[in-house]
């Protein structure tokens, strides 16, 4: 039997469990695990900023591609504890990555030693397991394992903490002899389909809510073709947005108190049934429930069978991954069609798309400052149907979800529950690893993009190439707006005069200077005139460069986006709508009065 250290194991094993690129910050505890990556090869190193910025990195990895599980590294103490907040976004978006981090020695791990915490117990509540190693035999077993949870059900992070000693240590182990786990995944069962089908069939106007998990399970071409098959229009949720292209005829819009669309809600809120694939319900979605379930109908679809009856009690619950009822639901589809007993629904879904060219908000604005929703309608003509979209949170994220265009799957990576500021440089350096010759184009307002600027740096060490909207409007946008429910404007103001760069008046921070000095190009756009050539000059400034490019839009300082306190039919419009076509010249439909 061959032998080698625990840490050599352990490398070997991520590669044999399709691992090739990794994410992370070596230290002192963990400097053995890099000599084996080293010394095995086969795994591409991105050395991160920052550790949290590592785990958003092997986030956005994962997400960009069906199979993809990142991977992030770190040494002992502080660096599990900065990882934390990647595994939370991870564990809360149903995201699959893998933690692996330094320890003290074992016999050292009680006695306040440098840099020692108890990593497993404070990981535990944002993974699907959470381990320290005391054996060094057990390590090929605990990857093992690791990988089959992070697969199996619903996805999710784990984190295995490796002690100094144990990484060191020898032991029997052959990679040839190396299997992995077969994964687990609930499969519904065709009563359970059809009893699904004979509650939309019994309905006059049914929708597809389809989640996040749709796309996790890489089912959106079959989800597509169930709605083809039964011309039941769909709600993509933010998770699920592009498993149906926005410009297809039956895709009905977002619905939402933030993140929707005008006709988006008002289709929901005309309809009677719903069945639920792939998501959670999630409050920013449903609004207030009793308005949301009102005078409809529910099936909800879940891998995850605690979700089901979560939120609010469906009238059929099915625990199911995606993919293995979307084969049935178009199984008993295309049985019905054959039949002739299908309703016809072109009426409902012709309705739907009335409501989509009727219902919209104005993106034309020429003030300047800059009104955000020039900047997604210059983005609409600028970026296509191929561009990949990455972002986070704020009010910059909002109006891009309610503005912006996406048409394919994994085209809109967002961290949707945890919603962390900072996220978006590190988790587009991530989905721009995994897509190298992919249209990448992250989306931040300027307290995102602070957050965690330093890892501007990997992306020119590394040559990674992506282009970065930064709305700067010098105010945490989001909070200002909630703040007006308590008639206050505290403690939200980033502006300041900066001594170095008189020409930006109050906005402060050069964000400029700023991404040039850490080897990035940069360009800064204050007219409306001139965000279409910015854009178009940032894709061949990184096509030229490979390293990322930032576009700088200095927006007017106060911009209320349209949202709503509780319930989806109280949406507040704060700016003007769209009355003419010219109003929303890239609106999927020309404006119909």
């Amino acid at each position: 039997m061959p032998r080698m250290t625990a840490a050599r194991a352990a490398v070997e094993i991520l590669k044999l469990e399709g691992v090739d690129v990794a994410f992370g910050v070596p230290g002192a505890a963990i400097n053995p695990f890099y000599a084996a990556l080293k010394a095995s090869g086969g795994i591409r190193h991105t050395l991160a900023r920052h550790v949290e910025g590592a785990s958003h990195m092997a986030e956005g990895y994962t997400r960009a591609k069906a199979g993809n599980i990142g991977v992030c590294i770190g040494t002992s103490g502080p660096a599990g504890t900065d990882m934390i907040t990647g595994l939370y976004s991870a564990i809360a978006d149903s995201v699959p990555i893998l933690c692996i981090t330094g320890q003290a020695p074992v016999a050292r791990l009680h006695k306040e030693d440098f840099q020692a915490v108890d990593i497993a117990s404070i990981a535990k509540p944002v993974t699907k397991a959470a381990t320290t190693v005391l054996e060094a035999a057990q390590v090929p077993g605990v990857f093992q394992q690791a990988f089959h949870l992070m697969r199996s059900g619903r996805p999710g992070p784990v984190l295995i903490d490796l002690p100094i000693d144990v990484q060191l240590t020898e032991i029997d182990f052959d990679p040839e002899a190396y299997q992995p786990l077969p994964v687990y995944k609930p499969t519904a069962n065709r009563i359970q389909i059809e009893k699904a089908i004979a509650l939309l069939q019994e309905s006059e106007r049914p929708l597809i809510v389809a989640g996040g998990g749709v796309i996790n399970a890489d089912a959106s071409e079959l989800l597509l073709e169930f709605a083809e098959l039964t011309g039941v229009p769909v709600v993509p949720t933010l998770m699920g947005w592009g498993i149906v292209p926005d410009d297809h005829e039956l895709n009905a819009g977002m619905v939402g108190l933030q993140t929707s669309h005008r006709y988006g809600n008002e289709n929901f809120l005309a309809s009677d049934f719903v069945l639920g694939i792939g998501n959670r319900w999630a409050n920013r979605h449903t609004g207030g429930l009793d308005v949301y379930t009102a005078g409809r109908k529910f099936v909800h679809v879940d891998v995850e069978p605690t979700q089901i009856g979560k939120i609010f009690a469906p009238e059929l619950g099915i625990a199911s991954d995606a993919k293995a009822a979307l084969e049935l639901f178009v199984q008993v589809a295309k049985e019905l069609k054959f039949a002739g007993t299908l309703k016809d629904r072109s009426a409902w879904a012709a309705s739907t798309q009335e409501r989509k060219a009727q219902l919209q908000r104005r993106t034309h604005f020429d003030n300047v400052p800059l009104k955000p929703q020039r900047v997604y309608e210059e983005m609409n003509r600028a970026f296509g149907p191929e561009t990949r979209y990455v972002t986070t949170i704020g009010l910059s994220q909002i109006a891009g979800a309610q503005m912006l265009h996406v048409y394919k799957p994994r085209h809109w990576i967002n961290c949707g529950q945890a919603g962390p500021l900072g996220w978006t440089i590190p988790a587009a350096l991530g989905v721009a690893t995994a897509d190298p010759e992919g249209r990448i184009v992250a989306l931040s307002g300027d307290y995102d993009f602070q957050f965690m600027i330093e890892e501007l740096a990997v992306g020119a060490q590394h040559r990674i190439p992506y282009v970065h909207v930064l709305v700067n409007n010098s105010y945490l946008g989001l909070i200002r707006q909630a703040q007006r429910n308590f008639d206050i404007d505290f403690q939200v103001k980033l502006e300041f005069e900066n001594i170095n760069a008189p020409e930006l008046g109050v906005y402060g921070v050069d964000h400029v200077k700023v991404a040039e000095g850490l080897g990035c190009k940069a360009i800064r756009v204050t007219e409306p005139e001139g965000l279409l050539p910015a854009f178009e000059e940032a894709k061949k400034l990184a096509a030229e460069f490979r390293v990322p490019v930032v576009v700088e839009a200095i927006l007017e300082r106060v911009t209320n986006i349209s949202m709503a306190a509780a319930d989806i039919d109280k949406v507040n419009e704060f700016e003007e709508l769209a009355t003419l076509p010219e109003h929303a010249p890239t609106a999927i439909k020309p404006l119909a009065l």
